[in-house]
């Protein structure tokens, strides 16, 4: 007797251990696979492709050392999949919860969601800042909590000792003697009028067809010309007045439901973009 609860002792160290990973691992599975039913039955209620978008940050770290994340090119190569394997004709839910991102990125997801034949809907549960601004513009439809937030999209360029808003340094070079002002500032000003004329063509192009001349250029403003700072947020009510009638605010509840799931993941790498073939209609 004494010599089984010898081994049994002796052997605790390896049930813990095995406990400390399997645990995890089934509670992953379990949300994962919670998630995909869910994104299935909600696909299924609207006849859509429903790709998920989603950055949460709130408490994620690794190491002790607090990770974000943002839209960046593993994201838009797995969106433009999504994307690609949509049958013609068939709707995409876009649900996009992100701060933004590599502007690269999020371009080539707003003109592959812009190209999509069929309607598309971008739904914001809570908020889709900067390059998630971008990929809303380009859908028909934009579905946001009433008290979601949209934000500008006007370019920002660093170096190594920061990240300085484009409209300011253009702003420093309009206002300050040009001979008192550094290289390095120089250099960042004309790379930032580069990126502005690059913003705008790209919104001019996402909304081009959704409004006339003098709508467009008050989007451009308020989005688009450093007109207010790069975190301000267009709530929903702001982003109806100045979009117009492709934004609403019904949110369907699967939405938030789905939110719980993202807030619950455990682990140091949280699934960013998440879809399930649509199966083509008959």
């Amino acid at each position: 007797m004494a010599v089984e609860i010898g081994f049994f002792f002796s052997n605790l160290w390896i049930i813990i251990l095995l406990l400390i990973i399997i645990i995890p691992m089934a509670q992953r599975y379990a949300i994962a696979s919670a998630r995909k039913r869910l994104l299935v039955r909600f696909g299924s209620q609207r006849g859509s492709q429903v790709i998920t978008l989603i950055h949460r940050q709130e408490v994620i770290s690794f190491l002790g050392i607090p990770l974000a994340r943002y839209i960046d090119i593993d994201d838009s190569e797995q969106v433009l999949r999504a994307i690609r394997t949509t049958p013609s004709g068939t709707p995409i839910d876009l649900i996009l919860h992100t701060p933004g991102g590599l502007a690269l990125a999020a371009t080539q997801i707003a003109l592959a969601l812009q190209a999509h034949q069929g309607k598309t809907t971008v739904i914001i549960p809570h908020y889709a800042m900067s390059g998630g601004t971008l990929i809303a513009l380009a859908a028909d439809e934009i579905v946001m909590d009433p008290y979601a937030a949209l934000g500008p999209v006007d370019p920002q360029v660093a170096d190594q000792t920061g990240v300085y808003p484009v409209a300011s340094l253009i702003r420093v070079l309009e206002t300050k003697n040009v001979n008192k002002i550094d290289d390095r500032t120089l250099v960042l000003a004309d790379e930032g009028k580069k990126a502005l004329r690059q913003v705008h063509t790209l919104v001019r192009r996402l909304i081009d067809t959704h409004y006339p001349v003098e709508i467009r250029d008050r989007i451009l403003d308020e989005l688009a010309s450093g007109m207010y700072s790069h975190d301000h947020p267009f709530m929903a009510n702001e982003a109806a007045a100045l979009l117009g009638g492709r934004v609403n605010t019904a949110v369907p509840q699967e939405v938030y439901d789905l939110m719980a799931f993202y807030r619950m993941e455990i682990g140091r790498r949280r699934p960013g973009v998440e879809y399930v073939p649509a199966v083509p209609r008959e």
